[in-house]
């Protein structure tokens, strides 16, 4: 499940790599579905990893575009 909580760790995280200089991928998984991979995106991550939002589709493509924001 997505722990909301984590939001402020993303975010901490991300100025921590950003502060090093180096060009490294912060990676979310957990819980990332279509309501929660705004919010992850917004506190700095760089990949969502979504295993039952895709999977437990009975679309796989619809869901992916759903999580691209319909891109």
């Amino acid at each position: 499940s997505f722990l909301a909580s984590q939001l402020a760790k993303i975010a901490t995280l991300r100025r921590m790599i950003d502060a090093s200089g180096r060009e490294i991928a912060l990676q979310v998984d957990g819980g990332v579905t279509v309501q929660t991979a705004p919010a992850c995106l917004e506190a700095g991550a760089d990949v969502l990893v979504a295993g039952t939002a895709v999977f437990g589709a009975s679309d796989y493509a619809a869901a992916i575009t759903a999580l691209r924001g319909g891109r």
